[in-house]
C-alpha cells in the first residue's frame, strides 16, 4: 500500500520493519532461551538452512537487472554470501557424516555471521533512507516493496540467528569436550 515507500521521515518507517526482528533476536539469545534451544534444538541439519542463500542471491542478481538494488548487494559487487548457500549443503553432509569437525563449522559459522551482516548492513546502508550511505546512484529500493520486504524483515534475520545459536551451541560443545578432556 505504499507504507514503507515514503523514507524521508524520522525515524525511518523501515525501522518497523528492523525493530521487532531485532527485539525478538535479542530475546531469543537471553539465557533463559538459550537453556531452551541448547536443550531442543539440532545442530546437525542447521546448516542446510544456510541453502535459502542460494535462491535469494539470485533474486537479488535479478533485482539488481531491474535497476531495483544496488551492484553493490550482488555476487558481482559486494555480496559474497551466495558462497555459503552453495557451501551449506556440503558442510551439512560433511558434519553428519563426522568428517567436519565443531572446530571447523564453529569457524564456518562466524565466517558466515560476518558475510550476512556485511551485506545486511550495505543493504540498509544503500536504502533510500535519511542515513543513506552507499550507491546513491541506484540506491536499494527493493526492501519498500512486499515481498522483497520480508527479506529484511524475515529471512536475514532467521539466518542471522541460525548463526549465532550455532556458535553459542559449539562453543558449548567445544568448551564441554575440553572439560572432559
Amino acid at each position: 500500500m505504499g507504507f514503507y515507500k515514503v523514507t524521508d521521515t524520522i525515524p525511518p518507517r523501515f525501522l518497523l520493519v528492523l525493530l521487532p526482528t531485532t527485539l525478538l533476536l535479542i530475546y531469543g539469545l537471553l539465557p533463559k532461551q538459550q537453556k531452551w534451544f541448547v536443550a531442543h534444538r539440532n545442530i546437525k541439519i542447521s546448516a542446510f538452512l544456510h541453502t535459502i542463500r542460494i535462491p535469494i542471491e539470485i533474486t537479488l542478481y535479478g533485482l539488481y537487472c531491474n535497476k531495483m538494488i544496488p551492484e553493490l548487494m550482488t555476487f558481482e559487487g559486494r555480496n559474497f554470501d551466495i558462497l555459503f548457500g552453495l557451501t551449506a549443503p556440503i558442510v551439512g553432509w560433511l558434519f553428519l557424516m563426522k568428517k567436519v569437525t565443531n572446530r571447523s563449522l564453529l569457524v564456518w559459522n562466524f565466517m558466515g555471521l560476518f558475510l550476512v551482516l556485511f551485506i545486511y548492513v550495505n543493504g540498509i546502508l544503500s536504502a533510500e533512507l535519511p542515513f543513506q550511505q552507499f550507491a546513491f546512484e541506484q540506491s536499494n529500493r527493493a526492501i519498500t516493496y512486499f515481498p522483497f520486504i520480508l527479506l529484511s524483515a524475515m529471512i536475514v534475520p532467521i539466518v542471522i540467528w541460525t548463526h549465532i545459536s550455532d556458535i553459542i551451541l559449539l562453543r558449548k560443545s567445544i568448551k564441554q569436550t575440553s572439560n572432559s578432556l
